[in-house]
């Protein structure tokens, strides 16, 4: 536990050196919110139905660059070796960089809330739900996006592959959240958010047990 808080907090320390680069990847996810609007065109009706999936779309993609760049400063720095060899578990280590992760998506899909509000008229007071299941869904992002930043972090390719590693995997998760947002947004007479979000809980266990076992594997070869 003492090698988890350890990595956590230097992870920690990383963000918030590098801030003006989650500003930038909010503005991305906006922009990106923004040009989906343009997409259904001026009928409020359809922009409310469409909100959620383009909410998490938007998400998904700024994701992509957030994780992209977690390794950069270890790689930079010629670091991640070094911190290998240190006596730690490169499980507290991954843990360590996934809680991380997930932090930031979470404030980033938290940004991007009044952002849908505002361009797709899909105010609700279930604001707090919405807040969970951005929370829940984020972690199924963060775990495996986590694991394969690591795989591709030395490839001169590393931003084309990590989306094409890390799409076809979290689709469930897409899925799961945009269901259960969409249901949170425009109502839910019987009662099915919960199940979704109970799934989208399923999902975050059962990728964040296998990416923690993956992890050292990875990183030796």
């Amino acid at each position: 536990m003492s090698d988890l808080l350890v990595a956590l907090r230097k992870e920690m320390l990383l963000q918030w050196r590098t801030r003006a680069q989650m500003f930038a990847i909010f503005v991305f996810g906006a922009s990106a919110l923004l040009l989906f609007s343009f997409a259904i065109g001026p009928d409020s009706a359809s922009l409310r139905l469409h909100a959620a999936g383009f909410l998490w779309l938007a998400l998904m993609l700024s994701s992509t660059l957030s994780l992209a760049e977690s390794f950069q400063s270890e790689m930079e720095q010629r670091a991640f070796e070094g911190l290998l060899l240190l006596p730690a578990s490169p499980v507290a280590l991954f843990y360590g960089k996934a809680l991380s992760n997930w932090l930031q998506l979470v404030l980033l899909g938290i940004g991007l809330l009044p952002v849908m509000v505002v361009l797709y008229d899909a105010g609700t007071m279930r604001v707090p739900g919405l807040v969970g299941v951005i929370a829940i869904g984020t972690a199924g992002l963060a775990a495996p996006g986590t694991l394969y930043a690591a795989m591709t972090s030395q490839a001169r390719a590393k931003q084309t592959l990590l989306p094409l590693l890390l799409f076809p995997l979290v689709v469930p998760v897409l899925l799961s959240a945009v269901k259960a947002t969409s249901l949170l947004i425009l109502g839910d007479p019987m009662g099915q958010a919960g199940a979704w979000a109970s799934l989208l809980a399923a999902f975050d266990v059962i990728y964040w047990s296998l990416c923690g076992l993956l992890f050292e594997r990875v990183v030796e070869d």
